[in-house]
């Protein structure tokens, strides 16, 4: 990219900017030159539509990179359904009718690989995105989140509105969600090993049978492919961003318990569900439309996950068991950090 003639001086407002993937696209757009501003949820909840028109009048931004979500885990997706799908949906559908009304130059948002069909054909096309429904656990924030896609169209063909749509696969790095009641595979699992490690115990109990797959993209990979495309993408066609390869869990908790010196055995709990059998995406469209491929070898991320980990260690665990919140992340218990 060019940081200094397209992001010097630039106003971005980035929802989420304080959360988990929002707090690296803070910092490489402040890096860049680019005057940033994060709403607050005090302030500023999305869910508000006139929150969010009175964001963008005090703002008058020349771009909003819109990562704020309602989000957590399997569990958390089990639980919270009904308020995934609304609050979700509500975010989105006032950040797209609200910048339109407010004629932003252009509009950048996420949307998230539980909106693909439960047996989506691997790897998943961008064409597949609506040949049948999500996995049941996350299908209401799936459903909700590529409701954007719909709306960058619509709103692109009646009104000429720029906006773009990016999917990308589950993330992970440092800063992560590591509360166990809210946060994703590897988290979860370098915290489980850690803790069976410190405290000597010999076995870890996990979630389904370890047979499902999954693709991971690393956080600051992420970052890169948000901001290709907000500099270089102009088109309603949905985008997935991610690294192209699978593990099975099974496979992941075995490397996960190498690096954290977890030597006991792992015992999985099958009356928990895997969640969708598959992820692995087609990641031809991001490559040949704006040139991002991802370049983080995923062991060396995963290093960084756990080093973060560990040396937050005694601080992350004292805040999410006292309060079952994240102690940095966006998980759960946010709409808009």
């Amino acid at each position: 990219m060019s940081p200094t003639t397209f992001w010097n001086a630039r106003r971005v407002i980035v929802t989420g900017g304080a959360g988990f993937l929002g707090s690296f696209v803070v910092e490489r757009l402040q890096a860049a030159g680019a005057s940033v501003v994060v709403p607050r949820t005090a302030t500023t909840d999305l869910v508000d539509r006139q929150a969010v028109a009175r964001l963008l009048a005090e703002v008058r931004p020349d771009m909003v990179i819109h990562l704020a979500a309602r989000v957590g885990g399997i569990g958390a997706n089990q639980d919270n359904p009904g308020r995934f799908l609304f609050e979700n949906l509500m975010m989105g559908a006032h950040v797209f009718e609200e910048c339109r009304l407010a004629r932003i130059p252009k509009l950048v948002a996420t949307g998230t690989i539980c909106a693909y069909p439960k047996f989506a054909p691997i790897p998943f096309k961008e064409a597949d995105i609506w040949n049948g429904y999500p996995e049941e656990t996350n299908a209401p924030y799936g459903i909700a989140k590529k409701v954007m896609s719909v709306m960058s169209e619509a709103y692109r063909a009646q009104y000429g509105m720029n906006s773009v749509v990016v999917y990308p696969v589950n993330l992970y790095g440092p800063r992560d969600n590591f509360a166990l009641d809210s946060s994703h595979v590897i988290p979860a699992l370098i915290r489980k090993c850690v803790a069976a490690r410190v405290e000597g115990r010999d076995e870890v109990v996990l979630w389904g049978d370890g047979s499902p797959t999954r693709e991971f993209l690393y956080v600051e990979d992420a970052v890169e492919g948000i901001l290709l495309a907000a500099e270089k993408y102009d088109s309603s066609d949905p985008v997935n961003l991610g690294s192209g390869t699978e593990i099975a869990i099974r496979d992941l908790a075995i490397l996960i318990a190498r690096l954290t010196g977890f030597e006991g055995k792992f015992v999985w709990d099958t009356s928990k569900p895997n969640g969708q059998p598959r992820r692995r995406l087609d990641v031809s469209r991001a490559r040949e439309r704006f040139g991002f491929v991802a370049g983080t070898p995923f062991e060396k991320g995963l290093k960084a996950t756990l080093t973060y980990y560990e040396e937050n260690r005694l601080r992350i665990d004292q805040l999410t068991t006292e309060t079952g919140a994240p102690a940095i992340g966006d998980g759960i218990k946010r709409v808009v950090p």
